[in-house]
């Protein structure tokens, strides 16, 4: 390119780890056909492309790699958005190539910049510090996951012989008092070693993350779950209002509306399902420990109604669930206080 020097440089890029496709719109021109580029060319491009317009503007979807390559780009001086993963076939054609997905990424970051903020939907990028305090909270809960898959393979390895094994056939004082065939006890042995070291690792992250967590808590929220929750989160200023709020736990119901109808469904999902599983959990156990919440009041007479079948209560745990992500954000803001919610603290 020569000449005068463009005004906006827009590049769609589509990542993955050994390569990276890149479609690059100049100003209000059509699209270029797509490069491929490999990880290492990326940043002498971009330099290029800093050179030749006023402002370059970049995005990629947010995946497993990660939020290095947005740092990368933004110490280069581009302006970087990470954005949600999505179906880039706008028509249902099922073709799908990384040079379409590039172009769509590309076009739709046109349209963002012109201010049609439904374009893209931009995420977050945690800081450093953010995303090395919620990888333990996340590595936590991978081990609690491994140490139930490799239980289970044990029980299901004796099925297959026609004998039951407790959840706690692993224990060290267990599995000795088991009489088992050779073969089955051999490797079953081999799972224990490798469940202990699991068990081992896990209790010790479980107790980094509750030494981590503040005193005076409120009762029913114990320590790791309130570290799991503020990790998740990252930082509760980074919400504007309440709505923002629910938004990001996916526990708003769906909703399907045309002309005089209006039908709300099942909630929308759309957001961090780690949270929101924590939250629906720590609203089962405020019934028992926080009776003076005010969410637990609004909700005492349904909660206690007589023939409430079990999908209304779970209905009802998920606006609590709501509501108390809702006063989370409230009191992480300095908004309220545990006494004005009702919560009483240890």
């Amino acid at each position: 390119m020569t000449g005068a020097r463009a005004g906006v440089i827009k590049l769609g890029l589509d990542v993955h780890s050994s390569s990276i496709v890149v479609v690059r719109q100049i100003d209000a021109q059509v699209s270029q056909p797509a490069q491929h580029l490999s990880p290492e060319q990326l940043p002498a491009f971009m330099r290029r492309q800093l050179v030749r317009a006023e402002a370059v503007y970049s995005c990629y979807e947010a995946g497993p790699f990660g939020y290095t390559l947005h740092r990368q780009l933004t110490a280069l001086g581009v302006h970087n958005l990470v954005v949600r993963p999505r179906d880039w076939s706008t028509y249902g054609e099922r073709v799908k190539t990384d040079s379409r997905d590039a172009a769509a990424l590309c076009s739709c970051l046109d349209r963002y910049l012109a201010g049609n903020r439904g374009a893209l939907a931009v995420v977050r990028v945690p800081s450093e510090a953010e995303e090395a305090a919620r990888a333990i909270g996340r590595q936590r809960q991978s081990l609690a996951r491994e140490r139930v898959r490799l239980i289970l393979q044990g029980k299901s390895a004796a099925l297959l012989r026609g004998l039951r094994l407790s959840k706690d056939w692993w224990a060290p004082k267990v599995l000795p008092t088991l009489a088992l065939p050779d073969e089955l006890l051999a490797q079953l042995v081999i799972w224990q070693r490798v469940l202990l070291c699991i068990d081992a690792e896990l209790q010790a992250l479980t107790v980094r993350l509750q030494q981590a967590a503040p005193t005076g808590l409120p009762l029913g929220l114990g320590p790791m779950t309130w570290e799991l929750i503020t990790r998740e989160v990252g930082d509760w200023h980074r919400f504007r209002n309440r709505r923002q709020v629910a938004s990001y736990t996916g526990l708003c119901p769906s909703e399907h509306s045309s002309g005089q109808s209006r039908l709300q469904g099942s909630i929308s999902r759309h957001g961090n399902p780690r949270l929101r599983h924590l939250l629906i959990e720590a609203a089962w156990r405020l019934f028992q420990f926080q009776p003076d919440y005010h969410a637990i009041v609004k909700w005492h007479t349904a909660l206690t109604a007589l023939r409430l079948s079990s999908a209304r209560k779970k209905k009802i745990v998920v606006a609590i669930a709501r509501q108390l992500a809702v006063d989370l954000w409230r009191l992480g803001t300095g908004r309220t206080t545990a006494a004005a919610l009702g919560l009483q603290t240890n």
